[in-house]
């Protein structure tokens, strides 16, 4: 047995005790009832003092045994070219209250930036917590579905939360999130209570497409996502049950690359894989978080290019969820359904359609949805016989 392993099983054996006292305190119903064991006698919960003994033996064992979930909470902040965003982000998970007790770590994978980005995460590691440990992975796919593939495998907790490099998580997000997902162990995964931190007004009208740029309101009570809905959180600020993912999510996404000039639909692709295996897809509003939007995404150029995005990529999260035999005649209803928005839509809206953003975007979503499968069927033909990049397998870089 090399020195690793005897660290690991020495480690493993001093934290058991605390870690057992600290399980039945925290779990989900635990209250006065389960402070009694057995014949009745009052059961003492783990002193407050012996919780940061018990998180640095934790993280000290996860740093002898890479390859196990030994923490509570990995949270993966996906960046590229971030160098000036990245710094609010990290600076939103150093103020994080109520989450003294818990023992997480921060996982930063750039995707393939050119600018300072990992000189940044240096900088902070420098000055960094030594008991929330921040690292740094590079990931040269570009996509941020490859970012995240890659921290799945490289987080320590059997919870994973997901932020990009312009969300802000509130000061009690990481706490929130452990505990709905300790509180809800058939949750896959769940979304956190989005709003925007706009740079310039949003164009007229922008509550209706609000959604399709990753805000999400829907009240202030946990609420479970139907699977006939059609209805699903966005990943930024997902959190997903490590173990559903790889699961449920097979290693190639079809949707990782880009469509035009953002990869879109592949954060739905994903929550999808998990629903479609019959684990529950949750919204919590406990978890706040503000989206942080420049005036350049208000632009319309980009919004027009963006729903294109969004429609192109609608057949492939639409047929997730059918079953194969079903495909070709869900396929005709969805087509003739979209013809009928794209007519509904010049009916109602006329000069519209031209002249106001929104209203613009919306139908250009229509009429991408509408060639969406063809343009699918012509994507997955040339990703099938495309060979292989040289040295794909030296893509990503092991995290520091």
């Amino acid at each position: 047995m090399d020195f690793a392993s005897v660290a690991e099983f020495s480690i493993a054996r001093m934290a058991a005790p605390l870690a057992a006292a600290e399980a039945s305190r925290t779990a989900p119903g635990a209250g006065a009832a389960s402070d009694r064991g057995r014949g009745g006698r009052l059961r003492r919960s783990l002193p407050s003092h012996n919780q940061p003994l018990l998180r640095q033996l934790r993280l000290t064992l996860a740093n002898a045994s890479l390859s196990q979930a030994t923490l509570d909470l990995s949270v993966v902040v996906c960046t590229y070219n971030g160098e000036h965003r990245l710094p609010k982000v990290l600076d939103c998970l150093l103020a994080q209250l109520g989450a003294n007790h818990l023992a997480w770590e921060v996982i930063v994978v750039d995707n393939n930036s050119t600018d300072d980005t990992a000189q940044v995460v240096a900088a902070y590691q420098q000055r960094w917590p030594r008991d929330i440990p921040l690292r740094y992975a590079f990931e040269a796919r570009q996509g941020v579905g490859y970012a995240r593939q890659q921290a799945i495998h490289l987080a320590r907790s059997p919870l994973v939360g997901f932020l990009d490099d312009d969300n802000h998580p509130a000061l009690g997000w990481v706490a929130a999130a452990y505990r709905f997902g300790q509180a809800h162990p058939q949750a896959g995964a769940y979304g956190s209570r989005i709003q925007g931190d706009f740079e310039t007004a949003p164009p007229p009208h922008f509550e209706r497409i609000g959604a399709m740029l990753a805000l999400t309101e829907r009240g202030p009570k946990p609420l479970l996502y139907s699977p006939k809905q059609k209805i699903l959180p966005p990943a930024a600020g997902l959190v997903v049950r490590r173990q559903a993912w790889l699961d449920s999510v097979p290693e190639q996404l079809s949707l990782a690359e880009a469509i035009g000039f953002r990869a879109v639909g592949e954060d739905l692709e994903v929550v999808l894989y998990m629903q479609r295996q019959g684990w529950e897809i949750w919204y919590n509003p406990a978890m706040r978080m503000q989206h942080e939007i420049p005036a350049s995404r208000f632009e319309r150029d980009y919004l027009l290019k963006l729903f294109q995005g969004i429609g192109l990529s609608r057949h492939r999260t639409r047929m997730l969820s059918v079953s194969a035999w079903l495909r070709s005649l869900i396929t005709l209803l969805y087509m003739a359904n979209d013809l009928r928005k794209i007519l509904r839509h010049l009916i109602t809206y006329r000069g519209q359609v031209v002249s106001d953003t929104v209203t613009a975007c919306e139908l250009t979503m229509y009429c991408y949805s509408l060639v969406s499968p063809f343009y699918m069927a012509q994507r997955q033909w040339r990703q099938r016989w495309r060979p292989p990049s040289p040295g794909a397998e030296n893509r990503s870089k092991a995290p520091s």
